[in-house]
């Protein structure tokens, strides 16, 4: 890559685009209770909202990596931008439920594109270590505040404004993105020579990658042993070792299986798996408990969320605090199991509390476990890996995360659904508690997973006075 020219608003151009992405996956949270109501939803089609945004984000993860490496990261960071903004403006505009889950998936191509292109032009603008750790940690950043500020700013969009306004607020700013990265970020360079597309094994991944995220969300619909639930996986699994013989015998592999060689590679797979079927989804149900429980209006259950966002952030700092006097192994056990802990006391609060301040200390908690946790996984995922292949590596870890994320959603709503009656009915808000329960057993899993690590130490000294390019 040539060198940085604007080395400051390419990271802003960078964080930018990660607080995108991660503000969309939130901000629909406080929205859904009127999105219901107005397209007259159902329970299974409002998990579908968020889920049509997780299958295609996850399905076209490899896909996205792959293009970016081979076609260009500007490129694909600009295409991606695009994409979003066109997709969240059907959304705002959409009369029905079936236009709105369809906007909802175009997002997450667009996301799919733009993830794994954000990711690599980090792990190539920055050097291995103190400069990309600063990088890293600025993103994540962004990304904390994306997860937690798409809540209240869901909540105060929808009571001013409507549903819509939670989609229609991604289109200028996703624009303003895809135009300034014509002059903040670096040109991509010619076209590698002799690099194939891999068409075989981008289908297969992709359409086995969807149809698996697709058939954990429904499962709970169709039932786990219903034959459409075992059909749908055994296709999936078919086309996933498919995909798999392709790789091996492919003269220019989509996927290089020596990737998976790098301990921090393997690891962070587990890791973002685990992070997102914990702290991605336990906003869901804390977000219908405010409402259906409390009585909170949309704008009181965004503000329920405030301090999360300025907690979190505090947790990204200490983050890099930490990992400069520690492994990451210590850091990510420490931020896992604060999730675990945070998440467990926000559930056990839930019942009992009649206004936010009980659930104050749970949620602190979390959210620097949160903070932690999101930082130390993203640099453990990058270590090791070639340039060329960063885009790559990152769309494995990130579609991880996105299994991650359908698989929780689609188990604690399985939960929480269990003998549940009507929305905001004793037996629901029992059900929303029990789903807040499993999302901290998955923290649990996070540390199990961080626990096998390697104590290797994250050479982060001297940070300060070194991140000139940051």
């Amino acid at each position: 890559m040539p060198p940085l020219k604007y080395p400051r608003w390419a990271l802003i151009l960078l964080a930018t685009a990660q607080l995108i992405i991660a503000l969309d996956a939130t901000i629909i949270f406080v929205a859904l209770h009127d999105m219901g109501r107005a397209l007259q939803i159902n329970a299974q089609q409002l998990q579908w909202v968020v889920s049509a945004y997780t299958v295609a984000f996850g399905g076209s993860l490899l896909l996205g990596g792959r293009a970016a490496d081979l076609i260009g990261r500007r490129r694909f960071y600009r295409l991606g931008m695009l994409l979003f903004a066109l997709a969240s403006l059907l959304g705002a505009l959409a009369p029905n439920a079936t236009l709105l889950i369809i906007a909802r998936a175009a997002q997450g191509i667009g996301a799919a594109l733009l993830f794994p292109a954000t990711l690599a032009l980090i792990n190539t603008l920055y050097a291995e270590g103190p400069v990309r750790n600063r990088a890293l940690a600025i993103w994540s950043m962004a990304s904390a505040v994306g997860l937690a500020l798409g809540t209240l700013l869901g909540g105060v969009l929808t009571q001013a404004f409507g549903w819509p306004a939670v989609l229609a607020v991604i289109v200028p700013l996703a624009t303003a993105c895809a135009v300034a990265a014509g002059t903040w970020l670096p040109a991509d360079g010619p076209r590698a020579r002799g690099r194939s597309f891999d068409m075989a094994g981008c289908i297969t991944v992709t359409l086995g990658g969807s149809l698996m995220v697709t058939t954990l969300v429904q499962g709970p619909e169709w039932g786990w042993t219903a034959p459409a639930t075992l059909g749908c996986l055994l296709l999936s699994a078919l086309l996933l070792v498919a995909f798999v013989q392709i790789e091996q015998r492919s003269r220019d592999p989509l996927m290089q299986f020596a990737l998976l060689r790098p301990p921090g590679l393997r690891a962070a797979l587990g890791l973002t798996f685990a992070f997102m079927s914990s702290y991605g989804v336990q906003y869901y149900f804390m977000a219908l408990y405010f409402q259906d429980g409390y009585g909170w209006s949309p704008l009181q259950a965004g503000l329920a969320f405030l301090p999360a966002t300025a907690v979190c952030t505090v947790g990204i700092q200490l983050a890099e605090w930490a990992l400069k006097r520690w492994s990451a192994r210590k850091v990510l056990v420490l931020g896992q199991l604060a999730g675990a802990v945070g998440i467990a006391w926000v559930a056990a609060t839930l019942p009992y509390a009649s206004n936010f301040w009980p659930l104050l200390p749970g949620v602190v908690v979390l959210s620097i476990g949160q903070g932690m946790t999101w930082t130390s996984m993203w640099i453990v995922a990058g270590q090791g890996v070639p340039a060329a292949q960063q885009g790559v590596a990152s769309g494995m870890a990130a579609t991880a995360q996105q299994i991650g994320g359908a698989l929780g959603l689609a188990v604690l709503v399985m939960v929480a659904n269990a003998g549940a009656g009507a929305p905001g009915s004793p037996s629901a808000l029992a059900g929303l508690v029990r789903a807040e329960y499993g999302a901290a057993l998955f923290a649990l899993f996070g540390v199990i997973i961080a626990l096998g690590l390697r104590p290797a130490p994250v050479d982060c000294s001297s940070l300060d006075g070194q991140a000139n390019n940051a």
